[in-house]
Order: C-alpha cells, then structure tokens, then sequence
C-alpha cells in the first residue's frame, strides 16, 4: 500500500498532528524530560515508561507539531488505534504491523513494537513539590473584613478517675455491719481525719464498759429541754411585742415567709451546685457551709458535755471495737469496708469542726478515689490515741494484704484509708501495675516527674509527652529515667529535644540531648539554625559545633565573636566565653587557640557577664587559662567588674523626628535586630540602626514573642476577631496558624502554649496543633480575670472578680507558679482596684496603681501618685511622678512603664521600673509624641519601649545602657 501525498509531505517536512511522544530520557535526563511533559501534559493524558528507560506520553487530543521543535519522537495515531512514529509514514517498508494498542517506533536502525497497556504507568504529580507555597484558605462572606473565629477545640488532659476499690472486687456489706454503721440521713458519706483531746479514747473505753441503755431516757430529755427552751423564749417575745402595740401574727408571718424564702434559695443554690457542668455555683455553696458547720459544731461539744454524750461515746467505742476485731481475725470484706480513713501527716493542725456521727461502710469494689477526699469535721474517732492506733492497724493489713498477693486492697489500704498516695503508687509499680499507679499519681496530683515517668514506662508516651509539656516535667523525669531505664530515658529525651524543636527552642533541643553523647550528632541542624539567629543563641551554640568538631568556618565566627565590639552580651561574646570554659573544642589546636581568644576579651569586658551556670568569673577565667596558651595569658590580669555609677536615673532620648510607618508593638531580641509590628504594613525585623534585615507582608498590630526569641506570633485584630500567624525567626518562614474571637493575649509564651482570657476565664491554647486547641482552664464558674495578665516564663498573676451568693462582687489577686498552674497566692483587693486603666498587676503578685489628688478643694492634678503593693499585700513606698498619667501604668512581666507629658509640654517622659521598687530605674524621653501613652515589653535582658508615631528605644533590663534607639520608616 502506498504513502498518500498529505503524509508523504508531512514526513519530509517533519510536521503533522502529533497523538504522543517518545522520549528519549537516557540521553536527556529524568529532570529536563519531565520538564517537557509538564509543558505538553493534558487531561487525560497518560505517560508510561518503556522498557529501555524512555517514557511514552500519550496524549489526550492530538497536537500539531513540528520534529525539530517536539519534547521527543512524535507519534501518530492510526485507524485501528495504534501509535506510529510520525517518521516512519504509512507504506514503509519492513515495519511490523501496527495492531491496534500498540506502539511502533524506530530505534537504532530496528523497529520495535510493544503493547501499550502493558507498559509501566507513571504519575507525573509524585513531581511537584509544594514546598514554599502559601496556602490560602477561602472565608465565608458576611462578617467584617470576610474572617470569622474558629471554633477552639476542647483538648483538656482528663484527669485520671483511679478506683482502687472496683479493682479489689470486694462483695456488698452484711446486713449487721450495715445496721451497726447506718447513719443519719443526709450525714452519710463523711470522712473524718481531725483530732481530739487523747481522753476521748479514754471516754470512749469507759462509756463502752458502762453501756448506753442508763443513759438513753436522759438524753431524750436533754435533747427535748433546747426545744422546749426556744418555744418559751419566742412566746415571750410575743408578748412582749404585743405590749408595745405590734401584732404578734404579722411578725409570726412575716417569720415564716422569710424561712420559707431562704430555704428555697438555700435550695435552688444545693441543686444548681450538683448540677453537671454547674462548676460557677459549686463555690458559693462552699463559702456557706462554714456557717451550717460552725452551729452543727457547737450543738456536738455541747452534746458530749452533756450527759448525752455517753450515748455517743459507747456507739464509737463499740465500732472500734469491732473494726479492731475485724482486722486482728483478717476478715478483710469487712474490716476494709467499715474502716475510716485517717490523716497522712500529723493530725489536728488547726481545730476541727465536730460531728458525731459514724462512717459509712464503702459499697462497691476497693480503689482508690481519685483525690484526696475532704478531711471533714472531727469525730470522738480522731483522738490523737485512736490515730495511732488505727494508723498502725492498717500498715499491718496493707503488709499482710501485699504477701497474699491482694495488691489491689493494699493500695486501698494505703491511699484511701491512711492518705499516703506516694507508697501506695510505689506498690503498685513494684507489682507490674504501672499503668494503674500512673493513673492514681495524676489523679492525687502527685509529682509530675514521677506521673510522666510512669506515663512513659506504661507505653502511654503520648499522655507522658502532653503532661510533661504542661507541667514542664521533662529534665527530672528523664533523671529519674537514667539509672535505672536507661533506654526509655534516651527515648523520652529525643521525645523532649523533638518538643524544644517544635516549639522553636533550638538550644533547648540541643540542651535536652546534650548528655547523651550518642544523640548530639542529631542536634547538629538545631546549632546551625541557633548560630542564625545571632546574639547570645549564637554565643552559646558554636561551643557546641566546635566541640562536635565543626570546620574552619565555625571557629572563624567564634574568633571574630571574641575579637569583635559592641556589649558582650547582646553580641553574645560573654556567652561564648562562658561556653567555651565548659566545653572544649574537639581538635586541641582549636581548643587551645580560642581559649586564648575567650581570656582575652574575658579581661577586656571586665568579666563574663551574667552567666546562667553560677560560676565565678574567678573559676570561669581558670578553666580558660588552664587550656589557653601559657604564654599569651602569664601576662593577663584577672578580669574586673566595672563598677556602675551611682547618681541620678538614667534619661534615654528616642529619636527626635517620628517614622514614616506606625509602630505598634516592638521587641529587641537577642541577635540586637527589632522586631515591630506596624499594623497593615506587615511586620519587620530591623537592625539597631533602622536597616531593614526581612520583612513579611503580613498584618499584625500585637506581637506575642517566646521566652526562647526563636519564634513570634503574629496578632492582627479585625473587629471581634483576630488572625494569628506564626514566625520562625531562624528560617524566617511565617504560616497562618488560626482566626480567634476576640480576647486579651498575653504579649509573651514559651514557645508553644499561649495564654489567653475572656469572660469565661484564662485558657491555654497549643500554638502547635493545626486549630487552636484548649489544653487547661483556670478560673471559670463565675470567676473572671479583669484587665491584662501578667507572665514570666515562671509566674502568672491577674486581678480576678468573683461572684457571692448575695451578688456582690470580690476582688482577688491570684498568683501562679507556671508551668504547672499552682495557685501560690490569693489576696483580697478593694473592688475599685479591678478598674484595669487605674491599676496593673505584677508577674510577681505585685499591684501597681495610679491615683491623682481627690477630695473636696483639691487642687487640679499636677502630679500622679504611683502606689505599689507586694506579693504579701504589704505596701511599697509611693512614688510621685510629675505630670498627670491617665492612662495609668502599663505592665509586662514584672516591668512597668508610667507616661506623663513632658514638663515643657515638648513630648513625653516614661518612667520604667522593675517590681515595687523606690524609684524608676530610667527614664525615657519622646520627643513631640502624641497621644500621650507608649508600649513596655521585657524579653531576655532588654527592655523595649516604642511610640506609636514609629520610634523605638531598648535599654538594659536595669536601665543602664542604651541598646538600640531608631525610626521606622518605609522602604
């Protein structure tokens, strides 16, 4: 059959329709072939390989092309289905037949053909890589500016509900031990752990020898004679107003309907305390029962003074009696069941309400609850004897339960019954149950080293990790790991280095494995992205490198560092200095070189600076000297401090002229750069003399630095919402993280939890999940923090309102230790204290307010009074300042700052301080600023203040030195 004259033209030509391609990838390479099916690739084009390497693309609709200009062999499709080389034309000559689904296409002087379906398929989107694409997310429509709050996810830890007693598997009670232990309704279920005076014992002894029945008809009598008292009294009282002309039936009613209205509060607070999910009235309730305790309390000493209380005594007597009975035979269904729990400690530590009534048998199995149950009232049964006596009874049942192999009962024994958690946790991870004895440490808040130990050893790393991340148990955990798991310990500390990383913290990382000589090598990606942050994260990392044996590059920087100008502690020449006497470099040529170096700038800077380790620049400057070239240092002196000048308060003046872009929030970091916010014109990082480093076009009126400088997040408010984003400040990457409802963000985290606060109270928020998750609650329940919380890496204070029962608000300043959340202080305030513009709360526990002259004929405020509190509420002496400071002080941490104009009305004056001291260490002038309020943040050791007219000043966190003073201006 002979060529038509179309095709035998398109062949000479080389042009034509092309249905495909083969690609000759051996010749051309992998990268530059998928480069051209990118470029020619349709939908539903397919692309499979052949089997010498080359790759057929097969297209969807066929092209027009030319040879010289195709991505390889064009190809056509013939009539029965098949692809031919568009070459070799349709009457060539000894070519195979082209059957339909095949491919025929010459190489090297042969024609060779194969089964298309039978060819490998390849999936060109394994190709592309995402990596440095912004993702934006689609917001619906129809709330301002289009954003609109995430919904936070609720991922509080659940506190473990150990139940010892279920585990044990006791049976129910008998009907004797029942009738013996019933008591009176509405009384049942208390423990009671207090003491009384030691001859109750002896009361009870002798009433039990005596018996009760003499005196029954007696304390019936004695019981009736109060009643029959009051009934006479308030008939007197009747008459006695009916002489004065008042009408003893509109009292008695007026009596009645008073009763019946406070028993129904009474009871609508009882019912909405028990109510699930009713956390906000539960506390009311509590602040009532001292007042129901303080009369039941009377009416029970007044009883056992009374011939009555023999009664009493002899039903004490006879259930000690049988408890002892029970225990001594081993009887242990019912001894365990009817036994009372006793104080872990000393008992009696401050004087107990009385109550009289027995302890109700346990029903159920045997475990221990969850938390320490409440110590209740006093009963004839805490006598200081009773205590012993019951205390060494249970100690030889939980010895004698533990060798008949009833772990299950003597953990009851000893966390239930004699209070002490901590052995029975011990028992329990002695006899394999670690899982079970994690459960009862997190349940009886008990250490958090040992709860993640035992989270981790039970296979449960996931709990292990989150509460050691909350807690901030990772380095004592991983100690009480070593000696004797040491494998687990390795696991956990890559577990720990893994969440320093996460969170941005990479000479955290790098300190969390450092012990282990077999896990430094997977930090060497931490050093070099702490090296590129700069300042002391820099100083402190490239002894690290040296000593893992890094290059020539390494100790050029270290050398240059030491050689360098400038404060040694923002350049983080002190800090390598320090490192360097700690950590020799692994090749002793370099050691001994840079050790020199260290020495000599140790003397030329006075010292070492402040040295996290607590060593003396005496014992720092030895090591050096013992490693250092003999000859450089015989001649060096010891290092001396540089004396401070003692006179007036440092006056730092900001840039005379304003910016050009706002300044809205502002932080020094460690590396000497700035970081300011300025609104809608993105974020950027500037050196100390106003050089742009980096900038992001990203919005943020609000910066929330770590405590580390790795990481900041990014804060821009729209509305009743605002979107956070977040910077990694070594790669200088920046990802959107999440949209939050509008609520305080405290202007400082550790990298990872961030805590925030609305009207329900202060939650914790993981930065690190993909949606804001809550991972712990403060406060809540009719408790609300008002004003700004303040935050150190290990304190948190606020001023927090709380609702009585007769609707009267109280003031408190609550005071945490972080990262645990343990509450170390509550103090009572004037309510006029929570007006958040008046006042700020410290870090410390501190209360900072301003006050201006009031009264009648007081004269127009001149000067503002700065009143100062400590943590123990013990006033500080007052600090007046002149000038008028309306917006008060201004708070981060345990720094403030108090504005007031300038005397000559040219700018204005901030006065800065640490904590409730005398007087402000520095004062910082801004010159033809307005409005008249400027911006505080500590981080490291530096202070920044910035204006928002686009100046920005850093000192020394004591004010001594200037750090960096410059105007932000645009590009």
């Amino acid at each position: 059959m002979n060529a038509t004259p179309a095709a035998s033209q398109a062949a000479a030509s080389g042009a034509g329709l092309a249905a495909g391609f083969v690609l000759d990838v051996p010749v051309i390479g992998a990268a530059e072939a998928a480069g051209r099916v990118l470029a020619h690739w349709q939908e539903g084009a397919e692309l499979r390989e052949l089997p010498d390497g080359r790759w057929l693309l097969v297209l969807a609709e066929p092209v027009r092309t030319r040879a010289d200009r195709a991505p390889g062999l064009p190809l056509r499709r013939t009539g029965e289905g098949a692809l031919l080389a568009l070459a070799l034309g349709t009457g060539s000559a000894g070519r195979p037949p082209a059957e339909p689904g095949h491919l025929v296409h010459p190489v090297g002087g042969r024609t060779l053909t194969h089964r298309i379906a039978g060819l490998t398929l390849l999936d060109p989107a394994g190709w592309l890589d995402p990596t440095g694409l912004t993702l934006h997310r689609p917001r619906p429509l129809g709330s301002a500016d289009g954003r609109t709050a995430e919904p936070v996810l609720e991922a509080l830890p659940p506190r473990p509900q150990p139940d010892l007693r279920t585990a044990a598997g006791i049976g129910p009670r008998t009907e004797r031990a029942r009738r013996l232990t019933e008591d009176a309704p509405g009384r049942a279920g208390r423990r009671f752990t207090s003491r009384r005076r030691p001859a109750v014992l002896a009361v009870l002894s002798r009433q039990a020898a005596r018996g009760v029945a003499a005196v029954r008809p007696v304390a019936a009598v004695l019981l009736v004679l109060p009643v029959l008292a009051g009934l006479l009294g308030l008939i007197g009282l009747l008459r006695l107003l009916g002489g004065h002309g008042l009408n003893p039936l509109v009292l008695i009613g007026a009596l009645a309907f008073g009763t019946a209205a406070a028993r129904r509060r009474t009871g609508a607070a009882a019912g909405a305390a028990h109510r699930p999910g009713a956390a906000g009235q539960a506390a009311p309730a509590a602040r009532r029962e001292p007042r129901r305790r303080l009369l039941a309390d009377l009416v029970a000493r007044l009883t056992m003074r009374s011939p009555a209380g023999r009664l009493v005594a002899g039903r004490h007597a006879r259930y000690l009696r049988e408890l002892t009975h029970a225990f001594e035979q081993r009887r242990w269904e019912d001894a365990l069941r009817d036994a009372v729990r006793v104080a872990g400690d000393t008992p009696g530590t401050h004087r107990p309400w009385l109550s009289l009534t027995l302890p109700r048998r346990y029903t159920g199995e045997l475990r221990a609850t969850p938390g320490a149950a409440d110590p209740g009232g006093a009963s004839p049964l805490s006598a200081p004897t009773v205590h012993q006596h019951l205390s060494g009874l249970y100690r030889g049942a939980a010895e004698a339960l533990e060798r008949e192999g009833r772990v299950d009962e003597a953990a009851f024994v000893l966390a239930d019954l004699l209070n002490a958690p901590e052995e029975a946790v011990a028992l329990l991870d002695r006899h394999g149950r670690t899982a079970q004895a994690a459960e009862l440490a997190e349940g009886r808040r008990l250490a958090a080293d040992l709860v993640v130990r035992l989270w981790w050893r039970a296979g449960e790393h996931e709990h292990a990790v989150r509460t050691a991340h909350r807690r901030g148990a990772f380095a004592t955990a991983v100690d009480r790991l070593t000696d004797d798991h040491p494998q687990e310990a390795r696991d956990l500390r890559l577990a720990w280095a893994r969440h320093c990383r996460e969170a941005g913290d990479r000479m955290g990382a790098v300190e969390a494995v450092w012990p282990d000589e077999a896990l430094r090598p997977t930090v060497v990606g931490d050093l070099r992205d702490a090296v590129a942050l700069g300042g002391p994260a820099r100083g402190r990392a490239l002894p690290h490198l040296l000593a893992l044996g890094a290059g020539e590059s390494a100790k050029g920087l270290a050398l240059a560092v030491l050689a360098g100008d400038g404060d040694p502690g923002r350049t983080g020449r002190s800090a390598l200095a320090v490192g360097l006497a700690g950590l020799p470099a692994a090749d002793p040529a370099t050691d001994r070189e840079l050790a020199t170096a260290a020495a000599r700038a140790a003397v030329r800077d006075g010292g070492f600076g402040d040295n996290p380790g607590g060593r003396t620049d005496t014992a720092l400057f030895d090591r050096l000297g013992r490693r250092a070239d003999p000859l450089a240092v015989a001649d060096l002196p010891r290092p001396r401090g540089r004396a401070r000048a003692a006179g007036t308060t440092p006056l730092h003046t900001a840039p005379a002229r304003p910016g050009t872009l706002p300044v809205l929030d502002a932080a020094l970091l460690g590396s000497g750069s700035v970081l300011v916010a300025c609104g809608h014109a993105g974020v950027r990082l500037l050196a100390a003399d106003g050089r742009t480093r980096a900038r992001w076009d990203v919005p943020a009126d609000r910066l929330v630095l770590a405590d580390h400088g790795g990481s900041a997040l990014l804060v821009a408010g729209y509305g009743r919402v605002r979107e956070v984003a977040r910077l990694d400040l070594a790669t200088r990457a920046v990802r959107p993280w999440a949209t939050l409802p509008a609520a305080h963000l405290v202007p400082s985290f550790d990298g990872r939890h961030l805590i925030t606060a609305d009207q329900e109270g202060i939650s914790v928020l993981d930065t690190l999940t993909p949606r804001p998750s809550v991972v712990w609650r403060e406060l809540g329940g009719g408790q609300r923090p008002v004003g700004r919380i303040a935050r150190t890496p290990g304190a948190c204070a606020a001023v927090v309102v709380s609702t009585l029962p007769d609707g009267s608000p109280l003031t408190e300043l609550w005071h945490w230790d972080l990262p645990g959340w343990e509450l170390r202080s509550r103090r009572r305030l004037d309510d006029a204290l929570a007006d958040s513009a008046a006042s700020a709360v410290l870090a410390t526990g501190g209360l900072l307010t301003a006050a201006l002259p009031e009264g009648p004929g007081a004269e127009p405020a001149r000067t503002t009074t700065l009143r100062r509190t400590t943590e123990s509420g013990r006033p500080a002496p007052e600090l007046a300042v002149e000038g008028v400071a309306p917006g008060g002080p201004a708070v981060d941490g345990d720094h403030w700052a108090l504005t007031v104009p300038h005397p000559d009305g040219s700018g204005l004056l901030v006065h800065t301080g640490s904590g409730p001291a005398a007087a402000p260490s520095a004062t910082v002038a801004f010159p033809h600023a307005d409005p008249p309020t400027a911006g505080i943040r500590r981080h490291g050791d530096a202070l920044t203040l910035w204006h928002r007219s686009g100046r920005v000043l850093a000192t020394s966190a004591d004010g001594s030195a200037l750090l960096a003073a410059l105007r932000v201006t645009a590009d």
